[in-house]
């Protein structure tokens, strides 16, 4: 019998008197959420057939989310602004519940993540997190920037994946303009030398002056040949149209110098200015179609970085507690009785035996 009172009654009655006398009430503050994104992931029917799909399109995110809410990153940053020291040893709490002062911060990340307990759901792509304090409104305030620091990391995650995502996109565009520039400016630098617009178009003007005197030339000998029909070489009419003749094939061989250039020592031909500009234009437009293809790209990666933007849906948000949960006196009395019971009638059952036995 002094054995049970020793071993059973006496544990339980201390427990009890810690429990509904000392232990001190804890408020507890739910809030749910899930990570949604602007396109949600199409869904492979070989998972469908498997089972294994999970409702939430942002699962790893949301994972993240969890550990981080039991990190030392969220610790810091809450403390400083809501002193969490303060917050979980405030002096109507037992020392038991409370957090021990002074504690180093590891004892706070260990003490927190008693109080902090999130929850991720694989099946329907929930978070569930529940927080624990010694008054509501604490619980309540607790809850709210656990809230808004997890909207921060989810927000600077996003942020961080869509810099990367454009990275590379804005890299090829800053290349691609800076080649189109370079072109651009030699095609200046072109222009201003030679003193030419447009080489081609200079080219056709050429062109067509060289025919209109070729066809010049033609009726100018027709007509000199006519006249030497009927008059003799030292007429007036003769002279004029000969000296005529000569001046047609001097603009002749203006022209065709200027389009060919069959001097040595000259490096100003149409032809060599056209063969440079023709170049110059090659490389503009293959600069511009790069610069246009760059631009696309970038476009459709801005476009895939804006359907997976991930954000927090919250459609339960925290709410303020009207009654204490914690401590759980008569189930934490139960399990204390019993296991008391149990270690009592293990004990017993020992002695008797090693009694039997000698």
């Amino acid at each position: 019998m002094l054995s049970f009172i020793a071993f059973v009654l006496l544990p339980i009655a201390i427990v009890a008197v810690y429990l509904f006398t000392i232990a001190a009430d804890q408020y507890v503050s739910e809030f749910r959420f899930s990570l949604n994104s602007i396109d949600p992931p199409r869904l492979d029917p070989l998972s469908l057939l498997a089972g294994n799909v999970s409702h939430s399109p942002a699962g790893s995110e949301s994972q993240i989310v969890v550990q981080y809410m039991t990190s030392r990153a969220v610790i810091d940053q809450l403390d400083a602004a809501l002193d969490l020291h303060r917050m979980f040893s405030p002096p109507e709490a037992d020392w038991w519940s409370r957090l021990p002062r002074p504690t180093s911060i590891e004892g706070l990340v260990q003490y927190w993540r008693g109080q902090v307990d999130p929850f991720y759901d694989p099946a329907n792509g929930t978070v569930v997190v529940r927080v624990r304090a010694f008054t509501p409104a604490e619980a309540l305030q607790l809850a709210q920037a656990i809230v808004a620091a997890s909207e921060q990391l989810v927000n600077d995650l996003s942020t961080r994946a869509r810099h990367d995502a454009l990275r590379n996109g804005e890299s090829e565009v800053t290349h691609a303009e800076t080649r189109l520039k370079a072109v651009l400016g030699e095609i200046r630098a072109f222009r201003d030398r030679e003193g030419l617009i447009d080489p081609a178009k200079t080219a056709e003007v050429s062109g067509t002056i060289a025919a209109r005197l070729k066809d010049e030339l033609v009726r100018a000998n027709a007509e000199l040949s006519t006249l030497k029909s009927y008059m003799q070489d030292d007429a007036p009419s003769v002279k004029v149209l000969k000296a005529r003749i000569r001046s047609l094939e001097g603009q002749q061989r203006v022209v065709a110098r200027d389009l060919t250039d069959r001097d040595p020592n000259r490096d100003d031909t149409l032809s060599r200015q056209l063969g440079s500009y023709e170049q110059l234009e090659s490389e503009r437009r293959f600069a511009e179609a790069a610069y246009q293809h760059a631009l696309h790209g970038l476009d459709q990666a801005r476009a895939n970085a804006d359907r997976q933007q991930v954000y927090i849906a919250s459609f339960v948000p925290p709410s303020l507690p009207e009654e204490a949960l914690y401590p759980r006196r008569w189930r934490s009395l139960a399990v204390v009785a019993l296991i008391a019971f149990a270690v009592w009638a293990i004990g017993g059952l020992a002695v008797q035996s090693i009694r039997d036995h000698f």
